[in-house]
């Protein structure tokens, strides 16, 4: 028996080392379609993709065809490809992964969703161990079209696919590089806002249907409508449910003129308006904020910790004063994390978050940053008058200054009045101890140290607030927040006597690990007892795995504390499965309270789909929730299935924008929202008269590129024109056009960064005027010994009909010069006088009259020729 296995293993031996024998063989035999025949000429050429930066590549050409190494332009694109073994064959996907591919040398086919393409002889071939495809097959096959100029040598490269290297670069440009947004940079344009008296532009709308076994079925409907009336922006948000109905409390509006060059009053919001306050309001005002406190990102003196939790791997942007400086995306606890910029000026914090999987719906959140720091000798104020939309239609007013006393202290003070307070009764308390209903304040805030601020609040007869932090370069923070209230106050809604907050946080980081602690302590001291809460918070990641412990403790006097873990982690799996687990732990029954388990998946391109099973086990109410959504390039939907033993619910939704152009006929749907948002139409045109203007026949110049950071960039292949939307207002943004992006190279731009000023809810039109130039060239020559030689280094001038000098070039070494950057009309070309006068040579003939046409490609005007001629030397006189 032992001696039939060891045969048989012998046998499998030879076999399998024959068999490689046989294949090392192939490998070094010469194959005859592997082999490049002498006539294919290896070209280095520039690849150009629309929206992405230009690389070079060395391709093969023969016959004016182009064949691209396959590896090569999908490594560029991020494109998955694993070549086989033999690099006879190359496997991957395109965009998703269930759109796989399959090049095949041997068999002359690329295998692409499930459907073979065949490809002619000669298409696909290997050299130097790579494949190279004929450049027409990437368009019919992938959808990338490839446009080979062969004069030119470079490679456009057009798609209406967001391709891998396209969607990194919209999403890093969006947000990450939303942090240059505001920086001074040299442009050679500028484009103002425009203020029209009445223009419409951007809509929003949602749906959402629900069907519940219990409550019947039910709906809401958004819809956001977005103009400019008298030269502000002008924002109208509707909501109806079948529940509420059009009720006016969810209903919003509002108008904003902003003008950053008016330094006494920069900006006038009229509508339902954000405001502070020091008094409990649960409704916005209707009413009127004056303020000259600029829409623009102000310089940064520090950073302030804003640390807070929502649901798990959504996305959270960071908006400060309305430009957005920072993007993350949570944990599996919800929670994130970030530093924001402390800028000079009161600012506006919001936060805007996004569904997991990538959703753009949103809601928003405005938080308070207790700093607030000027510029040394500057003042700013904010006025805000009208009435809470509440039903009681209480009067509502707020004066706020401040002034920089030093660059390292900024003083402050205002008054708020407010004649209810959210019940509708009278400010008795007030009215008695402060002339009526009204609250005088002062603060400061002050840098004592480079790595300490202090801010410090009085409102008279209502609270006392110190707020002091502390930061270390290592990225500890220690904050401490003490607010002293007066006995009796009806300013705010509690009966606290004094509340103290103190926050510890550290962050960690490695090469291939972080992790984030926070502990916070909060008491609340009342009237004959007290109320205190602790919050330790740990959160770590490595690799695709995230993980969070968040320990809470409740504590109230005469009670014994509670306390409950929340647990939380989140792991990728086979790179489309998102696993997330949530539990809930109590101690002091030492049990598990509640648990949830989801997972998500992406399906094809723009499909998500997600499964959870939650269990709340003091109710014993498992449920499970099937979820299904997909973005459509106009609208996002989706569809789930809630259910339960005591209900089953269904939900379906859907949401979308849209664009209005009225100037370019413009009409577009998108799923993302616009309303408050600007975009941008970039025309290139030929500018045949040169007059910086588009005139009436003037022709668009297709093939412009270009660069911004921010936005979503949309190529029109019919009308040439790029838009850009999705563009925050009221910044100016830095449009980068590349000047040989064109595909004649006679066409030029003589100005290249446009500084453009975005308006809301507009699409603003940005002409690009291209000049076209023509070539001139010639040769300059004598005669030595019989024979015609070259002049190098001779200076050849160019002349208008008014003898103006316009451009000069040098002469090669064989005396031949060329010259390209000339305009339609007459001129003449010379040799340099003062060059020729020491040199001692004449010029044969002295100048050459020649026309520059006006041509759509430019003109070319060739076989200048100089003759020059050795003058005899002047003898002195001789002496008497």
């Amino acid at each position: 028996m032992f001696a039939r296995d060891r045969r048989y293993r012998n046998f499998l031996f030879q076999t399998k080392a024959f068999a490689a024998l046989i294949a090392v063989l192939l490998f070094f035999l010469p194959d005859a379609k592997a082999q490049i025949q002498s006539d294919y000429d290896e070209v280095p050429v520039a690849f150009n993709v629309q929206n992405v930066d230009n690389t070079q590549l060395n391709i093969l050409v023969k016959d004016e065809k182009a064949y691209l190494p396959v590896s090569y332009v999908f490594d560029f694109l991020k494109i998955k490809n694993v070549p086989s073994a033999d690099r006879d064959s190359l496997t991957g996907f395109f965009l998703s992964e269930a759109d796989t591919y399959n090049i095949d040398r041997l068999h002359s086919v690329i295998n692409y969703k499930g459907k073979p393409f065949p490809v002619v002889e000669g298409g696909l071939f290997k050299s130097a161990g790579m494949l190279y495809l004929e450049s027409s097959y990437f368009g019919k096959v992938f959808a990338l079209n490839c446009n080979f100029n062969f004069r030119n040598l470079t490679i456009n490269v057009n798609t209406e696919l967001e391709l891998p290297v396209m969607r990194e670069m919209r999403l890093n440009n969006s947000r990450a590089n939303a942090l240059k947004v505001g920086v001074a940079t040299r442009a050679d344009t500028v484009v103002k806002r425009t203020y029209p008296a009445f223009k419409f532009g951007m809509a929003d709308w949602s749906v959402i249907n629900s069907q519940e076994t219990n409550l019947g079925n039910t709906s809401r409907a958004y819809l956001g409508l977005g103009a400019v009336v008298a030269g502000g922006e002008t924002n109208l948000n509707l909501n109806y449910s079948t529940v509420d109905h059009f009720d006016k409390r969810n209903q919003f509006y509002s108008w904003r003129l902003a003008n950053n060059d008016n330094a006494a009053l920069r900006q006038i919001v009229a509508g339902k308006v954000y405001a502070t306050s020091i008094s409990s309001i649960y409704a916005p005002i209707l009413g009127v904020t004056l303020t000259n406190t600029p829409t623009t990102f102000r310089r940064a003196y520090g950073t302030y910790t804003l640390t807070n939790t929502t649901f798990p791997n959504w996305m959270v942007e960071l908006y400060v004063n309305n430009v957005l400086v920072s993007f993350v995306r949570t944990d599996a606890a919800g929670l994130y994390t970030f530093q924001v910029p402390l800028v000079y000026g009161s600012s506006q914090i919001k936060l805007r978050f996004y569904g997991p999987s990538g959703e753009e719906r949103y809601t928003e959140q405005n938080i308070t940053i207790p700093y607030t720091f000027l510029p040394k000798k500057e003042f700013e104020y904010n006025v805000t008058s009208g009435v809470v939309d509440d039903g009681t239609n209480a009067k509502f007013a707020r004066l706020t200054t401040g002034y920089g006393l030093s660059s390292r202290v900024t003083v402050g003070a205002g008054a708020e009045y407010t004649s209810a307070n959210t019940t509708g009764i009278i400010l008795d308390s007030l009215k008695t101890k402060n002339n009526g209903n009204f609250i005088p304040f002062a603060n400061v805030s002050a840098r004592v140290f480079k790595n300490l601020l202090v801010s410090g609040e009085y409102d008279y007869n209502v609270r006392t607030r110190l707020v002091a932090t502390y930061n270390l370069l290592s990225g500890l923070q220690i904050e401490y927040n003490d607010t002293w209230y007066k006995q009796g106050q009806t300013a705010i809604a509690n009966t606290f006597l004094e509340e103290r907050k103190a926050i510890v946080s550290i962050p960690l980081r490695s090469r291939s690990f972080a992790a984030f602690t926070r502990f916070t302590f909060d008491q609340i001291l009342l009237p004959g007892s007290y109320y205190a809460t602790a919050d330790w918070l740990i959160s770590a990641s490595a690799g695709k795995f995230l993980a969070s412990v968040n320990t809470y403790g409740v504590l109230v006097k005469s009670s014994a504390p509670y306390l409950y873990s929340n647990f939380a982690f989140t792991l990728t799996l086979f790179r489309q499965y998102l696993f997330t687990q949530q539990v809930q732990v109590e101690y002091r029954n030492r049990r598990i309270v509640n648990f949830k388990d989801q997972i998500e998946r992406r399906l094809w391109r723009n499909g998500y789909m997600n499964f959870s099973i939650e269990n709340d086990l003091n109710a014993n109410l498992p449920t499970v929730e099937l979820g299904f959504r997909y973005d459509l390039p106009f609208a996002q939907t989706s569809a789930s299935v809630r259910a339960n033993k005591a209900f089953t619910r269904y939900t379906q939704s859907a949401n979308g924008s849209m664009i209005y152009d009225g100037k370019s006929g413009y009409t577009g749907f998108k799923n993302y929202t616009n309303v408050g948002k600007g975009a941008l139409n970039v025309i290139a045109f030929l500018d045949l008269n040169e007059n910086g203007k588009k005139d009436p026949g003037e022709p668009r110049a297709s093939g412009i590129k270009l660069k911004l950071n921010s936005g979503r960039v949309e190529i029109n292949t019919r009308d040439t024109s790029v838009r850009i939307t999705d563009l925050e207002p009221y910044i100016n943004y830095l449009l980068e056009i590349d000047p040989l992006s064109f595909e004649s190279i006679a066409w030029r731009l003589k100005k290249h960064n446009f500084s453009v000023a975005v308006d809301p809810n507009q699409t603003k039109e940005i002409d690009v005027p291209v000049t076209i130039s023509s070539e001139v060239s010639g040769r300059v020559s004598f005669i030595e010994d019989g024979e015609d030689r070259g002049v190098g280094r001779a200076i050849v001038g160019f002349y208008n009909n008014a003898g103006k000098l316009v451009a000069r070039t040098t002469t090669e070494q064989d005396g031949y010069f060329s010259y390209m950057g000339l305009s339609p009309g007459d001129y003449y070309a010379k040799i340099d006088p003062d060059q020729l006068k020491e040199i001692n040579f004449e010029s044969t003939p002295e100048k050459l009259d020649f026309h520059i046409r006006r041509t759509v490609e430019g003109d070319t005007v060739d076989n200048l020729a100089f003759l020059l001629r050795e003058l005899p030397k002047k003898t002195k006189p001789a002496k008497p």
